[in-house]
């Protein structure tokens, strides 16, 4: 019997001495990783990155891990005049595989969600344009309220307020378009004069290569955009 206890606080010690090396080693790969990320993913801080399942290990002996959530805020898309902030991105990663000395990681598949404030997005448009949020139709669409001015020979500025579909297209863009405009009618080339600037579109190509933008949905403070897709570069 005194063998066998022995034997038990042994093994209990051995365990917790397991779990203990486990978590600190979980805890400096996800500080690498994040590095990792900055770097390739060209991030302006450190993401947050959780490397889920135990133990951690094994599956870092198999060069494959289960489930990784990952955390980054302040993305700049797109360049020069049409860059766009994305205020936070998260994403749940999952078989991530790690290849050249763990230098890179590709994820099986991958589901996330990109949120963009209003004002990085009034920013992100043509000079003059505001865009604020402007509820759901009754089928369900995102629809912002966009507003903008633009200068007519023989009748000087004309400013109009309107209510904007905001989809996605080809997976990295979205794009803002106009119902209608009110009092085209009366006034020959305006509708052509105030679509040139509030119909506008904007790629969010500073997301991870392999995410594809597939759908958005307004909200009061801010669009949020669901993405997803496989084969997707965490670092690498």
């Amino acid at each position: 019997m005194r063998a066998a206890r022995i034997l038990l606080i042994v093994l209990v010690v051995l365990g917790g001495l397991f779990v203990a090396a486990d978590r600190i080693a979980v805890s400096v790969a996800q500080d690498k990783a994040a590095e990792r990320a900055q770097l390739t993913q060209g991030l302006s801080s450190k993401p947050d990155i959780s490397i889920k399942g135990f133990p951690f290990l094994t599956q870092v002996a198999s060069d494959k891990l289960d489930d990784v959530k990952i955390t980054a805020h302040d993305i700049q898309a797109g360049t020069g005049a049409e860059r766009l902030r994305i205020d936070s991105f998260t994403a749940d990663l999952r078989g991530v595989n790690l290849s050249g000395d763990y230098q890179r990681a590709v994820a099986d598949t991958a589901d996330g969600s990109a949120f963009i404030t209003y004002a990085d997005l009034s920013a992100a448009a043509p000079p003059g344009v505001t865009v604020a949020y402007g509820g759901e139709s009754k089928d369900g669409k995102g629809r912002v309220k966009v507003t903008g001015s633009v200068t007519m020979p023989l009748i000087g500025t004309v400013k109009r307020s309107v209510t904007s579909v905001i989809s996605v297209e080809h997976g990295d863009t979205v794009r803002l378009h106009a119902d209608a405009i009110p009092g085209a009618d009366s006034i020959p080339g305006l509708d052509k004069l105030i679509r040139e600037k509030i119909d506008f579109t904007r790629s969010l190509v500073g997301l991870p290569t392999g995410i594809k933008v597939q759908s958005v949905v307004t909200t009061p403070s801010g669009i949020s955009v669901a993405a997803s897709g496989t084969n997707v570069v965490l670092a690498g």
